[in-house]
């Protein structure tokens, strides 16, 4: 028979108060982060950047996987595609690349174990003959033993995630405003603009 909640020990009543808190947490989340969000934690994550670097991003791919801030942003909006896993893989083949020599077989062996195998953790979209090849380098793995898998990778992710996120909300509010709107938007708030030397023309 039941006497009630006062005879139940104290770390039973904690864990019920935790799970308690726990599911009305997980109720009142929303299911997908909104853009907004996203550029939020972009902001948060990403030290500020030149207005000078983000029209460079926006010239080329190989732009902007060439500046480690400009990774950074990218992968923010990767994760909100879900599809952060490939520049991740991209990140792990070129920490491979510097790898000491009597490392390479063990981390070639997990990168292609979280990456490249079917239905591996996070596998990434190679094509069956590449992941073929890739499987049969690891068992001799040498310094160039991704490039063709990371290769792959890379033009996916220039093909197909750069261009919706020259499109995105997340590229758009890094961007300048042009002079004219810039001066339009002051008119309307009575007020100036106010830059430092990295985020404004001479």
């Amino acid at each position: 028979m039941c006497k009630g909640l006062s005879t139940l020990p104290a770390t039973c009543l904690k864990s019920a108060k935790d799970i308690k808190h726990k599911i009305g947490f997980l109720l009142h989340m929303p299911e997908f982060p909104s853009d907004y969000e996203q550029v939020k934690e972009k902001t948060t994550a990403v030290k500020r950047v030149s207005s000078a670097d983000v029209n460079n991003w926006k010239l080329s791919f190989n732009n902007l996987m060439n500046s480690e801030a400009g990774r950074s942003v990218f992968a923010t909006f990767l994760k909100s595609e879900f599809s952060q896993e490939n520049m991740e893989f991209w990140n792990a083949c070129e920490g491979y690349k510097v790898s000491a020599p009597n490392k390479m077989a063990a981390k070639a062996k997990e990168i292609y174990a979280e990456y490249v195998k079917a239905d591996s953790p996070n596998e990434v979209n190679l094509d069956s003959a590449t992941r073929e090849e890739t499987r049969k380098n690891v068992l001799n793995a040498g310094p160039s033993c991704f490039d063709n898998a990371q290769q792959k990778i890379f033009t996916l992710m220039e093909k197909d995630s750069y261009r919706r996120f020259l499109r995105s909300r997340l590229i758009q509010d890094l961007s300048p405003l042009p002079t004219g709107i810039q001066s339009f938007a002051v008119q309307k708030r009575g007020g100036k603009i106010g830059c430092s030397e990295n985020r404004c023309g001479a």
